[in-house]
């Protein structure tokens, strides 16, 4: 439980949730009286996930309770945010989505909570299907409990806005002859993949057109030489005149479904 000089309540939810960056207006849960609001998940940017790294983006949002309720006793209310797709709300709920992690709730007056927390995703068992690499919807499971126990009432809800998760991409270089004549052509080529959800490795990232860029030595700046497009194993090759010392590297704007790369830049001494 984090301590702050407020009196704060900790919830704790099972699952995982892979969420990308929204703010989603109000969601009224019509069972039990729970609202949802202020919704802001990672910061207002996509959630980009690998094939191995954990990831736990940080999520908050607010909880306008009932009468007869208190925002600073959790054991008698909960909130959950969840993604789901291709389904309805409630079937979303069920099959479990894509859940918050830890959270606590901050009551602000005695019927309203601010929460925040942080979000889980293992891609190994949360994201089963390349194809979850899509625009997720929102929904949010809201609960009420009887003084001392047992079930009161639970309502699954959409939420407005969606949601993408993506799939973390890498691109690497390597230009040559290393040294070079000053005026001479050198190759640069390299790999453009992205990661699979099924394979649980990084496979080549087909048919994309990549920018190559140099920096000169000495400068912070890169500027895009010419672009190439990756190979049906997502390889990557060009050529280019090399007059000054300086560094070359491959780098990828990102896509609808993949997150964006850039290789570490290769250094070339020209003599």
């Amino acid at each position: 439980m984090k301590t702050s000089g407020r009196t704060s309540a900790a919830g704790v939810v099972v699952g995982a949730l892979a969420l990308s960056a929204f703010a989603a207006p109000a969601a009224q849960a019509a069972d039990t009286g729970i609202t949802v609001s202020r919704v802001v998940v990672n910061g207002g940017k996509s959630v980009i996930v690998g094939t191995s790294e954990e990831k736990e983006p940080p999520i908050t949002f607010r909880v306008t309770l009932p009468s007869g309720y208190t925002s600073a006793d959790m054991s008698t209310w909960s909130a959950r945010p969840f993604l789901y797709h291709g389904t309805t709300v409630a079937k979303g709920a069920e099959s479990g989505g894509l859940r918050t992690g830890i959270y606590t709730c901050y009551p602000t007056t005695p019927r309203i909570a601010d929460c925040e927390g942080s979000l889980y995703i293992d891609p190994r068992y949360d994201l089963d299907s390349n194809n979850d690499a899509t625009t997720w919807k929102i929904g949010v499971l809201t609960q009420l409990w009887k003084p001392g126990g047992g079930l009161k009432a639970e309502q699954p809800v959409t939420a407005s806005g969606t949601v993408k998760v993506k799939r973390w991409a890498k691109a690497t270089v390597n230009a040559s002859p290393e040294p070079v004549t000053k005026g001479r052509t050198i190759t640069v080529t390299g790999s453009l993949k992205r990661a699979d959800w099924v394979k649980h490795t990084y496979t080549g990232y087909a048919g994309k057109s990549v920018s190559l860029q140099f920096r000169k030595k000495g400068s912070s700046v890169y500027s895009t030489v010419k672009t190439a497009t990756s190979s049906s194993t997502g390889a990557l090759r060009t050529t280019a005149k090399a007059s000054v010392d300086g560094y070359w590297r491959w780098s990828f704007g990102g896509s609808s479904t993949s997150g964006t790369a850039t290789a570490a830049g290769d250094f070339v001494d020209v003599r």
